[in-house]
C-alpha cells in the first residue's frame, strides 16, 4: 500500500470515529432529555379524577416546550390497592422517573413508598391525601391537592346564603331545615371532613338543622341515585336539603327525583363539591343550587411542574410548598351569578 492510500485510510478511520462519537453523544443527550411519568389512579371512572387527568395530560404536553420529551403512562387500579401496588411496580420496572399516585387506599401506601424508595423514584401523591406519618417517611414524597375542610366550610356558607335568600326552602315552615347527607366514602378523610365541616358551617351561619339521614355513595352518581331513592321512600317530601360530598352524587340525587316523577315543587335544594363539567352545567341551569370548585387545572399544573422539577432539578425553589411537602390549591365558590366565568375559563 502506497503512502497516499495509508493517509486516506487514516483520515477515513478518524472521520468514522468522530461520527460514532457524535452519534453516541447525541443519543445520550436525547435520552437525558426524556422524562417518563408514571400515573397510578384509584378509579378513572371517577368524574372529577377523569377531568383532572385530561388537564394533566395537557400540562405534560406543555412541558415539552422546556426541551424535554414527556412519556406518560396512566394506569387504573379500579379501586384495588393490591392492583395499584402491582401497577406501580410495573411502571418502576419500565424505568419511570417519577410517580404520580392517586391512592386506592390512602391509609395503605407502604408498599408503594417502599418500592419507590428502593428504586429512588420520587412520588407525587394527589387528590387522595396520605396520612402525615406516611408522607414524612422519605424526603422525595409530596402531595398536591386541596384542603377538605375548606370545601365543607364553603359549601355550608353557600347553603346558608341560599336558604336566607330563599325562605321557601323550609317547606314545612318549622324554622329548621331537614337535610340528608350523601357521603363520599366510608372512613375516607375528605368525606368525613366535608360532612362535618358543612354542618358546622351552616350552624355558624345561623341555619337551624335537623339531620334526617346520611348515606355513603362512594363518590358515584348511580349509587347516589339508589341511596336517594331509598331516602325518598322513607322520608317522602320531608327532605328540604341534600348535601353531597361531590357533584356526581348531587346529580345522582337529582336523577332519583326525576326518575320517580316527583314534581319540581317538591324537590329539595341540592349542593355539591368539585365543579365538574356536568356540575357547572347543572348550576347554570339552576338545577344544582351551587357547588365548590376544586381547581383541577391548578392541581394539574402543580403536578406537572413538580414532576419536571424533581426529575431535572430545575425549579424546585420556585414551588410554593407548605411544610416542604404539600401544595394546596384553594377552593372557590360557584353560584348562578358566576358559573359562566368558570365554564368560559375551562373552555379557554
Amino acid at each position: 500500500m502506497n503512502l497516499k492510500k495509508i493517509k486516506d485510510a487514516a483520515v477515513l478511520i478518524a472521520f468514522l470515529a468522530v461520527m460514532l462519537w457524535t452519534s453516541y453523544g447525541s443519543t445520550e443527550e436525547k435520552e437525558d432529555k426524556q422524562i417518563y411519568i408514571g400515573v397510578a389512579c384509584y378509579d378513572q371512572k371517577d368524574t372529577f379524577l377523569g377531568e383532572l387527568m385530561e388537564a394533566f395530560k395537557d400540562e405534560c404536553s406543555h412541558l415539552e416546550a422546556k426541551g424535554y420529551g414527556i412519556s406518560l403512562t396512566i394506569m387504573d387500579a379500579a379501586n384495588s390497592q393490591r392492583t395499584q401496588d402491582d401497577q406501580v411496580q410495573e411502571m418502576i420496572n419500565n424505568g419511570c422517573d417519577v410517580l404520580c399516585v392517586n391512592l386506592a387506599d390512602r391509609t395503605d401506601p407502604s408498599e408503594i413508598i417502599d418500592t419507590a424508595q428502593e428504586n429512588d423514584v420520587p412520588i407525587i401523591f394527589f387528590n387522595r391525601e396520605p396520612v402525615e406519618e406516611d408522607l414524612m417517611q422519605w424526603n422525595k414524597l409530596y402531595y398536591v391537592g386541596a384542603e377538605a375542610k375548606q370545601s365543607g366550610q364553603m359549601q355550608g356558607e353557600l347553603a346558608a346564603d341560599y336558604i336566607k335568600e330563599n325562605p321557601s326552602v323550609d317547606k314545612n315552615s318549622d324554622g329548621k331545615i331537614q337535610y340528608v347527607i350523601l357521603e363520599g366514602e366510608l372512613g375516607h378523610q375528605d368525606a368525613i371532613i366535608r360532612t362535618e365541616s358543612v354542618a358546622e358551617s351552616m350552624k355558624e351561619n345561623g341555619v337551624e338543622l335537623e339531620k334526617l339521614s346520611y348515606q355513603t355513595a362512594n363518590w358515584n352518581r348511580a349509587q347516589a341515585q339508589n341511596r336517594m331513592t331509598q331516602l325518598i321512600g322513607q322520608y317522602k317530601n320531608s327532605i328540604e336539603l341534600v348535601i353531597a360530598n361531590n357533584d356526581a352524587m348531587a346529580l345522582g340525587a337529582m336523577d332519583a327525583y326525576e326518575k320517580l316523577g316527583i314534581t319540581d315543587s317538591n324537590y329539595p335544594v341540592f349542593f355539591g363539591i368539585d365543579g365538574t363539567d356536568e356540575g357547572l352545567e347543572a348550576v347554570r341551569q339552576s338545577k344544582l343550587a351551587a357547588t365548590v370548585y376544586n381547581d383541577k387545572e391548578g392541581q394539574a399544573y402543580a403536578m406537572a411542574q413538580l414532576a419536571y422539577a424533581v426529575v431535572t432539578g430545575y425549579g424546585m425553589n420556585n414551588i410554593g410548598f407548605e411544610n416542604k411537602k404539600y401544595i394546596y390549591l384553594p377552593y372557590k365558590k360557584v353560584t348562578a351569578d358566576n358559573v359562566t366565568d368558570f365554564i368560559d375559563n375551562i373552555q379557554d
